[in-house]
């Protein structure tokens, strides 16, 4: 950490922790923060920075902010409102005057924009008056480097019937659009492979049915979904610690002003928590071996737990836990002493909720109207563990059949990182490789049924007999006069053809559109090396065709990119 001490904060005040995390670090290190002023008897008050209300900052004598930077420097999706509140050029300069604040950003100073949040929010508070009790701390992930639980799980002695459990989640008519808090349980229609039987993955074009959800959406936009643990997963982790799945419990905090997760039904069974919260598929962080090492009674498992939390013990824990990819039940069933004496109050400080997944929206409803899809890649890929990893969300809905039986999935959708223009006659280029190609599909069944034609698809796959999605569509689409498809079959010739090099063969339509016809420009797929190629091909486009020169050339992708005139969206 970077950061020297500043002035002291009165006693007795009560702290307050606000958090902006996208994978969940930020927020295991405002509980953290939490013990550590719970040990020093300083009331604290821990919360995610969207659920705050922020009118309410302006009381907040001290307060500290933990977040982290994610893409190009942008806040995390749990403090998006917060940040365009706080950012507000009618806000008084004096607004925080009678707050003492702390920013910790957590970043990894191998990308360009470190920390680039923290340092902006520690500047944006100064300038509202706020006083700083130190500089901004700046967390760096390339930096080499017994607690009481948050909450009691009071066991009930009878099953409560109150109400039916799958009614607890939510129902299918929400009260206003669906949420996280209340998704939509949608019921799903189709769930279709559409790679070839010999292909090396399998993906899915799955559909729901949100008739009378009052979901909305356009093209760009992203669906979420809250998926569940396997029963065999399940079972495993109840023995492992002794568990019965079907005992009832109510959860209540051990402080006052801690809330319980919101999304958590009171009463729950254990069945319940375990399946469809607890994310016991994750692969744990090095505070899980903290706490496990403080809950272990057995001396050898003790040991080893400590070893794995030390600083000193991380490249052996990297090799035993993050390379391989273990997860949280794996760890457990090695410690099986450790995990069978768990306490299960502490469940919720051990283990992290789980995350909804989210998916780019393949489809537009002015082309399928009451209707959503998605294209899933289910994730599947071997390590030295004997046991393949499996995504959780992809595999769950992999396994779902609605043609033996109603299913329902909850989901809620939100806006997406792509906007596509709303000026008529505007031509659009989008590249999209394999499942990056989703977004597009949207965009294109949207446009085509507003009456634009100006639409330029680049995709790419292995074979056209095995991966090229909804070949028959765009054929189709082609024929009518509504779109230039161009695509890319990178292992039907000895030498591998992907969209970059379709991009350099194609230059002066590429540069007429952008330059002469000021088309927008969009990318989506993978992001270990395809956003870089694609770049590089189009800078060249432009010095090829434009006649730029290269620092030139670099200026106008940058302008493109500030302008929204090239916008990506692509995933690890």
């Amino acid at each position: 950490m970077q950061g020297t001490p500043g002035r002291t904060p009165m006693p007795n005040t009560r702290l307050l922790v606000l958090f902006g995390s996208q994978t969940g670090t930020a927020e295991d290190v405002s509980e953290r923060l939490r013990r550590e002023a719970r040990r020093r008897e300083l009331g604290c008050r821990v919360q995610a920075l969207d659920s705050y209300p922020v009118v309410n900052l302006i009381n907040e004598p001290l307060v500290i902010f933990v977040c982290a930077t994610t893409g190009q420097g942008e806040p995390p999706d749990n403090m998006k409102g917060f940040w365009r509140f706080i950012f507000r050029r009618n806000l008084p300069s004096t607004s925080l005057c009678q707050m003492d604040f702390a920013v910790l950003g957590l970043g990894d100073s191998s990308y360009a924009k470190f920390n680039f949040v923290a340092k902006k929010l520690h500047r944006r508070l100064l300038q509202l008056g706020g006083s700083a009790l130190l500089p901004v701390c700046l967390g760096d992930d390339q930096h080499e480097l017994g607690w009481p639980s948050k909450f009691t799980l009071k066991f009930l002695q009878e099953v409560p019937s109150t109400c039916s459990e799958e009614l607890c989640v939510a129902g299918t008519d929400p009260q206003g659009p669906p949420s996280e808090l209340q998704p939509f349980l949608a019921p799903m229609v189709t769930n279709q492979r559409v790679t070839g039987p010999s292909h090396f993955q399998d993906v899915r074009l799955i559909e729901f049915d949100i008739t009378g959800s009052g979901v909305s959406f356009v093209a760009g936009d992203v669906v979420l979904i809250q998926p569940e643990n396997t029963a065999s997963h399940v079972q495993q982790f109840c023995q492992a610690l002794g568990l019965d799945p079907d005992q009832h419990f109510t959860l209540q905090p051990q402080e006052p002003g801690v809330p319980c997760p919101a999304r958590l039904p009171q009463p729950c069974s254990i069945q319940r928590l375990v399946s469809q919260y607890l994310d016991i598929a994750s692969v744990p962080r090095r505070s899980f071996f903290e706490l496990l090492a403080c809950l272990s009674c057995h001396e050898l498992e003790r040991e080893k737990l400590l070893e794995f939390s030390s600083a000193q013990g991380q490249e052996e824990l990297c090799e035993y836990c993050t390379r391989p990819r273990r997860t949280v039940l794996e760890v457990l069933c090695d410690f099986p002493h450790t995990a069978g004496a768990i306490p299960p109050d502490y469940l919720l400080d051990l283990i992290p909720l789980i995350r909804p997944r989210a998916f780019s929206i393949a489809s537009s409803l002015l082309a399928h109207p009451s209707r959503l899809q998605i294209l899933v890649a289910v994730v599947q890929y071997q390590t030295r563990l004997k046991e393949p990893r499996r995504g959780l969300c992809s595999n769950w809905l992999a396994s779902l059949d609605p043609g033996q039986g109603p299913v329902r999935v909850p989901l809620w959708v939100r806006s997406g990182g792509l906007t596509f223009p709303k000026t008529p006659d505007t031509p659009v280029i989008m590249v999209g490789p394999g499942t990056g190609v989703a977004p597009f599909r949207a965009a294109i069944q949207e446009r085509v049924a507003q009456g634009e034609t100006g639409n330029v698809l680049f995709f790419g796959c292995r074979q056209r007999d095995q991966d090229f999605y909804w070949e028959a569509e765009w054929k189709e689409l082609q024929t009518r006069g509504c779109l230039t498809l161009v695509t890319a079959f990178s292992r039907e010739q000895e030498q591998k053809v992907y969209v970059q090099h379709r991009l350099r063969e194609l230059g002066p339509l590429v540069w007429g559109l952008l330059d002469l016809r000021g088309a927008h420009f969009y990318l989506a797929g993978n992001a270990k090396y395809m956003p870089a190629d694609v770049s590089d091909a189009l800078t060249s486009i432009f010095q090829e065709e434009g006649g730029l020169s290269g620092p030139a050339a670099a200026a106008y992708l940058a302008r493109l990119q500030r302008t929204l005139r090239f916008q990506t969206e692509t995933w690890a």
